[in-house]
C-alpha cells in the first residue's frame, strides 16, 4: 500500500508548532539590509509592511546611508532607497524597487502579558532567515535615544529572552498568531534583548516616515524626572506621580511660560502627567505653536501656565 506524503510540521509537540508556524509566516517577508554611502556601510534586518515595498528597520541600521541592497529569504535582491529615519525612535522606513514579499500584519504591543511567547526573526551575523523564540520578559521599559542636542526616552519597549544577535536590530518580533508586535533594536546583556513597540505612537511615527521623511516634534525645554504626589494631591487628582522639574532650559519656551526648577507637572493639555512618556506623547507636530495648558502645584498651590510648544530641530541624519 502506498504510503501517504509526510509532513515534518504534522509531529511537532504544540509549542514547536507554534513557532514553526510563525517562522513560516514571518520570514519570507524579512529582509537582509545591506546600507552604503559616503557615511560607511550597515547591515541589520527590515520588515516589508506594505503591499507596495515599504520596508520598517531601525534608524542606526541605515544610519547616513541613502539607500542599499534588500535580500529576501527566497535569494532575491533588491534595491531600496531610504525614505525616513527617526533617530529618537530609533525606527526608519525604506523602500523596495520591484516585486517584495506580501507584507506581514503589524499587530498592538499594549495587549502583550509578560510570560507571553514572542518570535524573533532576523539576519544575525550574516545568518539570514534565522528564528529565536522566548517570552516578553518585561514591559514599560524605556530605551534613551539621543540624536545631536536632542534626547528622548523611546517608551514601553519591550523586552525579551529571545535570542538577540548583531544582525536582528531592524527584525521582526511577532506574537504566536504570527502578529509583528516589535522591531528589535538592541542587546541589552546575556539573554536580555529590546524590541521597539509597535503601539499607536509608533504607528504615528511610521506614517509621519512615510509621508513626509521625517517626524516633526515639539519642543518645551523641560528636564524632569517622575516624583510621587502628596496624600492630598493623590486624593484630589487620583494620580500617584507627577513630573518634577529638575531644570528648565534658558530662553526656551518652559522658561518664557514661568515654569520653575522644583515645580511638580500634574497635567499637560488637560491629559495627566505621570512621567515623561506621558509628556512626549503630546509633543508631535499638531502641538507646535499652540498654546499648551501645564498644571503645576508650587509651594503647596496649583497653578497653570500657558506654553507655546516650538520645533525641535534634529541634527541631520
Amino acid at each position: 500500500m502506498a504510503g501517504t506524503p509526510h509532513d515534518p510540521f504534522d509531529a511537532l509537540d504544540g509549542y514547536s508548532r507554534t513557532v514553526a508556524q510563525v517562522a513560516r509566516t514571518i520570514t519570507p517577508s524579512v529582509a537582509s539590509l545591506h546600507s552604503a554611502g559616503e557615511w560607511g556601510e550597515g547591515t541589520g534586518s527590515a520588515v516589508v509592511f506594505t503591499d507596495d515595498g515599504y520596508l520598517l528597520t531601525n534608524a542606526h541600521v541605515v544610519g547616513r546611508a541613502d539607500g542599499g541592497t534588500a535580500r529576501f529569504a527566497d535569494g532575491s535582491d533588491a534595491p531600496f532607497s531610504v525614505v525616513g529615519a527617526d533617530p529618537l525612535s530609533d525606527l526608519a522606513v525604506v523602500r523596495a524597487v520591484g516585486e517584495t514579499p506580501p507584507p506581514v500584519q503589524l499587530g498592538d504591543s499594549d495587549r502583550l502579558v509578560v510570560g507571553q511567547l514572542v518570535v524573533a526573526v532576523g539576519n544575525p551575523l550574516g545568518l539570514a532567515g534565522s528564528v529565536t523564540a522566548g517570552v516578553v520578559s518585561g514591559l514599560g521599559r524605556s530605551l534613551p535615544a539621543r540624536s545631536g542636542q536632542a534626547a528622548r526616552i523611546i517608551e514601553d519597549v519591550i523586552q525579551t529572552d529571545a535570542a538577540l544577535n548583531p544582525g536582528n536590530s531592524g527584525g521582526a518580533l511577532a506574537d504566536s498568531r504570527g502578529v509583528v508586535v516589535g522591531i528589535n533594536t538592541a542587546v541589552a546583556g546575556v539573554g536580555l534583548g529590546l524590541a521597539i513597540p509597535i503601539n499607536a505612537t509608533t504607528r504615528r511615527i511610521i506614517d509621519s516616515l512615510v509621508r513626509h521623511g521625517r517626524v516633526r516634534r515639539a519642543y518645551l525645554g523641560l528636564v524632569t524626572t517622575p516624583a510621587p504626589l502628596p496624600d492630598e494631591l493623590v486624593e484630589r487628582t487620583g494620580q500617584q506621580t507627577g513630573l518634577r522639574v529638575v531644570d528648565v532650559v534658558r530662553h526656551s519656551p518652559a522658561a518664557r511660560a514661568g515654569l520653575h526648577r522644583g515645580d511638580l507637572v500634574l497635567t499637560a493639555g488637560g491629559h495627566p502627567v505621570r512621567d515623561a512618556q506621558g509628556l512626549q506623547r503630546l509633543m508631535f507636530a499638531e502641538a507646535i505653536g499652540r498654546p499648551l495648558q501645564i498644571t503645576v502645584t508650587r509651594n503647596g498651590a496649583l497653578v497653570d501656565v500657558i506654553t507655546e510648544p516650538v520645533e525641535l530641530l534634529d541634527s541631520p541624519r
